[in-house]
């Protein structure tokens, strides 16, 4: 006979990126839901203020630091999160980059830098944390890509940048295969949002960026996974 898994009275999710933009807001968006919310960032300082600011609003979020393009930052954060015995049910896998360049003028090293960013720092978390999410039956990973990473939308934008967020959602399709029933793994476009890599003309503010973000985050057990969307709409790869 199985033993029962006792489910946790509050999830917890770890939004990387979040001290800033889209990041920021979804952690703010999943602590108004009642989740505790590990506030993720590179920079101590500003991880900091950040989450100050969300808890002095009365929301339970913490900062964490890692820098999902240092796979020491990773390991380091995730042991402590380990001795802590903190276990993370949500991953949005949101820090980016966004150099610009074509094929031919990006250096290497911009290549390097956002295949870390957007592809091998949330590969290196998947791997660690969906065997954990497996054994408590309970997961959601949300990719955050963009339409510059769909074929379908012709690959529209810096080469690193769309080839690093291609990667990402060929990434989601697999592991989503791999995760199981229980686990539900996806990837969006949030549209052009205004934040320091948007810009100040895009149209969609950091409310209307976040929401599907936490749509998928939420996501109920009958839900897709697997898929890719934008404005909580399938769209195509």
């Amino acid at each position: 006979m199985n033993a029962k898994i006792s489910e946790p009275s509050v999830r917890t999710a770890l939004v990387t990126g979040g001290n800033r933009g889209i990041g920021l807001e979804v952690c703010r968006q999943l602590a108004g839901r009642g989740l505790n919310v590990l506030l993720g960032a590179r920079d101590p300082k500003l991880g900091q203020q950040a989450a100050l600011e969300l808890f002095e609003q009365g929301l339970n979020v913490t900062d964490v630091t890692i820098d999902v393009a240092n796979h020491g930052s990773i390991d380091r954060c995730l042991s402590k999160l380990a001795k802590e015995d903190i276990a993370i049910d949500v991953l949005v896998n949101n820090a980016g980059v966004y150099p610009p360049g074509s094929v031919l003028t990006s250096s290497e090293e911009a290549f390097r830098e956002t295949m870390e960013a957007h592809y091998f720092g949330p590969v290196r978390l998947c791997r660690t944390l969906v065997p954990q999410m497996q054994k408590r039956k309970y997961g959601r990973i949300v990719n955050v890509s963009s339409g510059s990473g769909s074929f379908g939308e012709g690959l529209e934008g810096p080469a690193a940048y769309c080839v690093s967020k291609a990667a990402m959602n060929a990434f989601t399709v697999k592991l989503a295969e791999a995760a199981g029933s229980y686990i539900k793994v996806n990837t969006l476009c949030h549209g052009w949002v205004r934040t320091r890599m948007g810009g100040k003309n895009a149209s969609r503010g950091v409310e209307k960026g976040a929401e599907t973000i936490v749509w998928l985050a939420m996501m109920p057990a009958n839900g897709p996974t697997g898929k890719y969307f934008r404005d909580k709409r399938e769209i195509p790869w």
